[in-house]
């Protein structure tokens, strides 16, 4: 058993995360759960810290230093890319802006909080993506003679084989899929753009297994969502975190038998390593801006530069031996654990 330490801060997650995102500022689903996303991580950051419980943390540990640290922490250890952690700084931001327009005592701590610079990002930078054989090895890994194996190793592949992103796959219901001659998904992206994407023939037989073991009896035009799970005995759609567990155990059972498998396999490589793939046998750039739902067409050039600059370095490792040059040179509130809490203030 354990209690909150600081009511009000977790109060103003749930009121941020729930009432203002949603209703007031009228964002998106995805937004919501990248703010979700980036305050838990936060959270979790000064509890490792400070090795205290997730329910201890206060509002008093969120300054300045903290927040830098955290930042460095995603960039230096975590390996994240600098827009992810402009990301999380914009999410820490708004919340404190939102916080402090409740509560004017935290006026000054957004204002310390604002001069902290958001890093620049080169959007021509390499593009992080794994192999055919890394993507081909994790897939193994799953057992599909197990329900969890099943539904796990489905959800890798129609997560590679769309290119989508981890919350549009989440979000699909089984009557937002066709399966005919011609099958395809549909999926609603950043700003509510919906794109139809066809899936392929051996996708569509996993997806048939798949809906005979979690759908047994449903037709194609139910509402109900493709992943699931159930909580109290109510159907809900699956949360991102447990898809992101199950990721990392596969992960790393496949880099036990292939070094190419990267260190961090994380959802989104899944959709950089479908369109690279694609790129590499021959897909036009145009259609694959279109495939991925991007909005400019700028954003599906890295494709296009990471995979000159892999090139490169392959012909310079491969010349590099033989070259003339080489030689030269205090509440009431109880919660039985963290799980309880998150889902209690709306971080879950």
């Amino acid at each position: 058993m354990g209690r909150v330490k600081d009511v009000q801060l977790f109060t103003l997650f749930r009121n941020f995360l729930t009432i203002y995102l949603p209703v007031q500022r009228n964002v998106s689903e995805n937004t919501v759960v990248d703010y979700r996303i980036s305050l838990n991580q936060l959270l979790e950051y000064i509890s490792n810290q400070r090795h205290i419980s997730y329910m201890s943390v206060t509002f008093e540990m969120i300054n300045k230093e903290t927040v830098n640290a955290f930042l460095d922490h995603l960039t230096e250890e975590k390996k994240f890319s600098p827009a992810t952690r402009n990301n999380r700084l914009a999410a820490i931001k708004s919340f404190l802006s939102y916080a402090s327009g409740v509560h004017p005592e935290y006026i000054s701590l957004m204002g310390e909080i604002s001069t902290i610079k958001v890093q620049r990002d080169d959007p021509f930078s390499k593009v992080e993506y794994m192999s055919e054989l890394a993507v081909e090895t994790i897939l193994r890994m799953p057992d599909p003679k197990t329900r969890i194996g099943l539904r796990d190793q489905f959800f890798m592949i129609l997560l590679y084989d769309t290119g989508a992103r981890i919350q549009e796959i989440i979000n699909v219901k089984i009557c937002e899929v066709k399966v005919s001659s011609t099958s395809s998904i549909q999926l609603h992206g950043k700003g509510n753009k919906v794109r139809i994407v066809p899936l392929m023939e051996s996708t569509v037989q996993h997806l048939k297994n798949y809906m005979k073991e979690f759908h047994e009896g449903e037709t194609w035009e139910s509402q109900n969502y493709i992943f699931y799970s159930v909580r109290h005995g109510v159907m809900e759609k699956i949360c991102d975190d447990t898809i992101r567990v199950r990721m990392n155990i596969y992960a790393e059972m496949a880099r036990k038998e292939c070094n190419e498998v990267p260190e961090r396999v994380h959802p989104h490589l899944w959709r950089h390593s479908r369109a690279m793939h694609l790129y590499q046998h021959g897909m036009d750039l145009t259609l694959i801006s279109q495939w991925l739902g991007h909005k400019q067409f700028t954003t599906t050039l890295v494709y296009a530069h990471a995979d000159t600059e892999t090139k490169r370095k392959a012909i310079e490792k491969a010349i590099s031996s033989t070259s003339p040059t080489e030689k030269i040179s205090q509440t009431t509130y109880k919660v039985e654990d963290e799980e309880m809490l998150k889902r209690l203030y709306g971080l879950k």
